[in-house]
């Protein structure tokens, strides 16, 4: 655990971005509140470690079956035309993924994601609904 990260924390920060979903093998799903790519996921590894290098290959690959689950649950529940996946970590040393489902059309189509275009936000019961679909095809 390191004292400075809001993923280990599980702070005031973390809980304005984004909204616990639950547990995997290895790692903790959540829901950004920011919802521009609608069913936008972060998965995140239980354990403070910030490279896939640093991993057993047992942990490396339950990680990555976390997050492909993460991401047949996101196109089940959703129907995107793309899901795209991001692991950036410069500031924040913490193994995570973002799983960022994109429609033809939407918001970045084409490009890279942006990180938090602060533009859609529901209501929490949206939130709820979003939430319990993902679950549903967990």
């Amino acid at each position: 655990m390191d004292a400075n990260c809001f993923y280990c924390t599980k702070n005031e920060t973390l809980e304005n971005l984004m909204i616990e979903i639950g547990d995997l093998s290895v790692s903790t799903i959540y829901l950004f509140k920011e919802q521009t790519h609608k069913g936008r996921c972060n998965v995140v590894f239980k354990n403070h470690t910030g490279n896939l290098f640093d991993l057993s290959a047992e942990d490396r690959h339950a990680f990555m079956d976390d997050i492909a689950k993460v991401a047949s649950a996101i196109n089940r529940a959703f129907s995107p035309d793309k899901i795209n996946y991001g692991a950036y970590g410069d500031k924040m040393q913490h193994l995570h993924m973002h799983v960022v489902p994109k429609y033809e059309g939407g918001e970045s189509w084409g490009s890279t994601f942006e990180m938090n275009p602060q533009k859609t936000y529901l209501s929490k019961e949206e939130y709820e609904e979003v939430i319990e679909k993902i679950k549903s095809f967990l």
